[in-house]
C-alpha cells in the first residue's frame, strides 16, 4: 500500500501540534509551581544583591557573630515560610552580655552543655535590617553546609534580609545560567 501524502502531512502536524502544546504547557506551568525561595542580602544604599540564596519553604538560615563586649560567639537561627515570611526561631550565647537574655514571653531558656539557648521563640522579624560588622564580628549567614563571611564581603554596611517565593521556572533559569545553584555572592 501506498501512502498518500496528504496522510503523511496531516499526521506529522497533528504530533508537532501534540508536541508544541505539551512543551507550552509544561514551560508555563513552571511559571506557576513552587521553587522554593530566594534569601537576599542587600545593601540599604544599593539595589544589587550581597548574596542571593536558595531555601526551601520552612527552610533555615543562621547568623552567626561574636559580641562586641564579650567576644563570644553568638547564633541566631531564622526560619522562613512558604510566602517569605521570616521568623527568629532561637539565639545561642555563651553567656549573658550586653543586650543578650530573655524576652518576657517569648521562647523557653535552655541549656546545651556551656551555652544558653532561648528556644521555640517563632518570633516575626519580617525583613530586616542588620548592619554588618567588622571582620572581627565576623558576621556569617550560615544554611546547611555554606558559610558566607559578610564581614569580609562588606564590612560596616547596612544590609537588609529579605526572602521571596520564587517559580519553578525561575529557580530553573538561574541554575542554568549560574555556576552554583544554591548560593550566588555578589562581589561589591
Amino acid at each position: 500500500m501506498i501512502n498518500c501524502p496528504s496522510q503523511s502531512i496531516s499526521r506529522g502536524t497533528g504530533l508537532l501540534g501534540i508536541s508544541v502544546l505539551l512543551v507550552a504547557a509544561l514551560f508555563f506551568t513552571g511559571f506557576y509551581l513552587p521553587g522554593g525561595l530566594v534569601l537576599r542580602v542587600v545593601p540599604v544604599q544599593g539595589t544589587s544583591p550581597l548574596v542571593e540564596h536558595w531555601l526551601p519553604a520552612g527552610g533555615t538560615f543562621t547568623i552567626r557573630y561574636f559580641h562586641s563586649v564579650e567576644n563570644t560567639p553568638i547564633w541566631e537561627t531564622h526560619s522562613v515560610d512558604a510566602d517569605g515570611r521570616i521568623f527568629i526561631e532561637e539565639e545561642c550565647y555563651l553567656k549573658f552580655g550586653a543586650g543578650m537574655g530573655k524576652m518576657p514571653g517569648v521562647g523557653r531558656m535552655a541549656r546545651r552543655g556551656l551555652y544558653e539557648v532561648i528556644e521555640q521563640m517563632h518570633l516575626p522579624t519580617g525583613n530586616f535590617i542588620l548592619r554588618i560588622g567588622s571582620p572581627g564580628v565576623d558576621h556569617t549567614l550560615i544554611s546547611g553546609d555554606r558559610w558566607i563571611n559578610l564581614s569580609a564581603l562588606a564590612p560596616h554596611t547596612a544590609v537588609q534580609f529579605s526572602a521571596k517565593p520564587v517559580s519553578r521556572f525561575y529557580r530553573l533559569w538561574q541554575w542554568f545560567s549560574n555556576s552554583d545553584s544554591k548560593v550566588m555572592i555578589h562581589e561589591q
